[in-house]
Parts: C-alpha cells; sequence; structure tokens
C-alpha cells in the first residue's frame, strides 16, 4: 500500500499542499481529482522525490520510500519526459535497465510495450518522429518497461484517440487485478475516471477533501431526478420550481436536486406543463456532480 500523510509545500508565499493525506492499496486503480492548482502534480511528484516536502511522510508497503524502492515504480509525467533523439526501443531499453532489468530482458519488455501499445513498427524510429498522441503511448510504455509495483501517471490519457484510451485503460485495469500494481493517475477527464477506477481523492487547496470507493461516492448524498421535455434544450420548464436546483444540463435532459419534501409527482407536472416528457427516473450522483460539490463546498 502507498500511504501519503500530511503533505506539505510551500513555494515561498504558495502553498502548494497543506496537509494533504491519501492511500493506494496494491491492486486498486485510484482517480486523483482536483482543479487546476489544487496541487495533484505536486502530491504525485512529492511521492516520487522529485518535488520534496516540507512535512509529512510517504510510505511504500509500511516503509520510507528511498532510491532503491522508486526503482520499483514507474512515472508517466504530464509533460514529455523522454529524449527527443533517442530511437524509441533504445530508449525503452536504456530506461528498463536503469530500473534493475538485464539488458535482455529490458530489450524483451520494451518489445512487447511497443507490441501492446502499437507501435512495434516504430521502434527504430526516433521519439521526436512521433505524433504527441504517440509519444504519450511511449511514455507509458516507459512507466511499464520494468513492471513496476506502483504506477503513478500524471495525465496518463492526454493527447490519445478513443482506441488508444480503451487500450490503455485495459493496461491499467490489467496491471492492478493481474499483476496488483497499485495505480494512481490524475485527470480532468472524469468520464475515464468513472470508466477505470475503483476509488478516488479529490484534492482541492492542496488538501483531499473526498476519498472513498467510486461506487460510495456516487451512493452518497441524495439521488438525481433525471427528466427530459422534448425539444426543450434550455430546461426552461423548471423554472420558478421552489426547492429544485439543476444539477446538470445535456442539452435538454436534467440532473435536478429536490430539498426535502418537494413531491416528485409536482416536478412531473411541472414537465408535462411544458411538452412530452421522454425520460423520468431517479438516477445515482455522477462523479461530475461530487466533484463539483467537494470543490465548491
Amino acid at each position: 500500500m502507498l500511504e501519503v500523510d500530511g503533505l506539505v509545500r510551500r513555494f515561498g508565499d504558495v502553498v502548494a499542499l497543506d496537509g494533504l493525506s491519501l492511500r493506494v492499496a496494491s491492486g486498486q486503480v485510484l482517480g486523483f481529482l482536483g482543479p487546476n492548482g489544487s496541487g495533484k502534480t505536486t502530491a504525485l511528484r512529492s511521492i516520487l522525490g522529485i518535488s520534496e516536502p516540507d512535512e509529512g511522510t510517504v510510505r511504500w508497503r509500511g516503509r520510507p520510500i528511498d532510491a532503491t524502492t522508486r526503482q520499483r515504480f514507474g512515472y508517466l509525467p504530464e509533460e514529455r519526459g523522454l529524449y527527443a533523439g533517442m530511437k524509441i526501443a533504445e530508449q525503452l531499453t536504456y530506461l528498463g535497465r536503469l530500473h534493475g532489468a538485464s539488458r535482455a530482458d529490458a530489450a524483451s519488455a520494451a518489445t512487447a510495450w511497443l507490441d501492446r501499445l502499437g507501435l512495434a513498427h516504430r521502434a527504430g524510429d526516433r521519439l521526436d518522429a512521433l505524433s504527441l498522441g504517440n509519444q504519450q503511448r511511449v511514455q507509458l510504455a516507459a512507466a511499464l518497461v520494468h513492471d513496476p509495483e506502483l504506477l503513478v501517471l500524471d495525465e496518463p490519457f492526454s493527447g490519445l484517440d478513443p482506441m488508444s484510451i480503451e487500450n490503455v485503460g485495459a493496461i491499467l485495469h490489467e496491471a492492478a487485478t493481474q499483476r496488483g500494481v497499485a495505480v494512481i493517475f490524475s485527470s480532468h477527464q472524469l468520464d475515464l475516471v468513472e470508466d477505470y477506477c475503483d476509488a478516488v481523492a479529490i484534492a482541492n487547496a492542496g488538501r483531499v477533501v473526498v476519498e472513498g470507493t467510486l461506487g460510495a461516492l456516487k451512493r452518497g448524498g441524495d439521488p438525481r431526478l433525471v427528466v427530459e421535455v422534448e425539444g426543450d434544450r434550455r430546461g426552461s420548464w423548471v423554472e420558478g420550481l421552489a426547492g429544485v436546483t439543476v444539477s446538470e444540463n445535456e442539452n435538454g435532459r436534467l440532473r435536478l436536486t429536490l430539498e426535502p419534501g418537494v413531491d416528485p409527482q409536482r416536478v412531473l407536472d411541472a414537465g408535462r406543463a411544458g411538452g412530452a416528457v421522454t425520460h423520468f427516473s431517479f438516477e445515482q450522483r455522477r462523479l461530475s456532480e461530487v466533484f463539483r460539490e467537494a470543490v465548491s463546498a
């Protein structure tokens, strides 16, 4: 298990981390969320020793993390972090050896990951000859080439097309469920976090303000009444309904929060007065709603 306790990091007058704590279990995929400036990247860098916290501790399997421990970690930074002029397969082999693999094992792993990520035909190309999306796939291969125990990924889906996103999501799922890897990744793409994560930690102003399994967080709080009235994309029919708040509007399909005592039948009557009601149901909160409530509290 990765344990992050009470991290504090200041840059002059700016407090990037203000007592941030979180947990990631082996075999778990945790989505690390937060608005810009919430401290996500600084926290991930602190886990890897790239940024030294002013206070707090980071432990892996109950012990402080040292250079030897970090050899068993895989990291994908948000910015491009590889050698632009180096051939891809050579670069991955080199990085695998830096993490302690033999030349033969590193070369074999590099070949396998390039094949899995659809880049086997580009193995002899320089990194800077690839598109940004393909460079991102190489960065993921670099994080995986040494068979890590912990994966720390900063915006891993950035620049990927839908097919590549599916492939990367499957790789993360397999790493966790089949090899017991602990995976933590940051992302602003909440739909992908819902698709591929078991648990979520939401940071705001340098602290984790919400943490838990995805299912528990979505079940928590009030359910949403989802109503769609044909032809009304603005959802104007709901205006003026006391005790009813629009949580989200997707082209006229409204997700509504009802205050205690509000009769859903009254909402249905208002919808019918506005047109033909084509959808009416209670549903769990979405992650986007959990996120919005967490960072606006």
